[in-house]
């Protein structure tokens, strides 16, 4: 298996002004089954996918980085955003320009000590608490407002419902959110209804038999960014 190349030799990192324009974010799996990982995310983007986050806890961290490659390369032929999820050190040794963590997951002041200050950091939350907080953290770039509704890409995670759309859309923050949790085209202008103006999604684009089209549909029932 090749080796992905450090971060002082990748893609440089693209910068914030990428963040605050994106409204569609992707979250995928190795897509083993298919077989189809470059295609896909090539569909993805094509369709105006404006970040994608491989997300597979079956893989290894070998498999993971050589994967990551392939995102890079990818999100580069668009001039797009890609992003690692929970690992750090894979951020850092990919140059990934965006990373993800949980609320579980490793402190936020050691990730921005660790991948420095140009790389997007995003933060999930789920209670109203959370959300603020997020908002107020000078270590996150954006934050993530969900499950929704309940997903089986998060097992056991209680989906919080509309109204925590509804209390993030009335901080009336400057900083980049999006909703989550169980999206698709039959809910997602419920999402708009309650403040949203940019989402995450999972199966509503990887269960698709186009992606292309799938994500051109979601963008259109999402608000243009002021």
């Amino acid at each position: 298996m090749s080796q992905i190349t450090t971060q002082d030799e990748a893609t440089p990192v693209l910068s914030a002004p990428g963040l605050a324009s994106a409204r569609l974010y992707l979250c995928t799996d190795a897509r083993a089954d298919r077989g189809d990982f470059a295609e896909f995310l090539r569909a993805a983007y094509a369709g105006g996918v404006d970040i994608i986050q491989l997300r597979d806890k079956n893989l290894d961290a070998g498999q993971e980085l050589e994967l990551l490659r392939v995102l890079r390369d990818v999100a580069g032929e668009f001039g797009k955003l890609w992003s690692v999820n929970d690992r750090a050190d894979l951020a850092l040794l990919s140059g990934a320009p965006v990373f993800h963590v949980g609320q579980k997951d490793l402190p936020l002041p050691g990730v921005r000590s660790l991948l420095g200050p140009s790389a997007i950091v995003g933060l999930s939350s789920h209670d109203p608490e959370q959300i603020t907080a997020a908002d107020a953290d000078p270590n996150t770039d954006y934050f993530c407002v969900g499950p929704l509704w309940a997903t089986p890409t998060k097992p056991g995670r209680a989906a919080v419902g509309l109204e925590m759309v509804e209390h993030a859309a009335a901080l009336q923050t400057s900083k980049p959110w999006f909703a989550i949790g169980g999206i698709d085209l039959a809910n997602v202008e419920q999402v708009v209804a309650a403040g949203a103006s940019r989402i995450v999604v999972v199966r509503a684009i990887t269960d698709a038999d186009d992606p292309t089209e799938a994500a051109r549909a979601l963008l259109s029932r999402l608000p243009e960014l002021g």
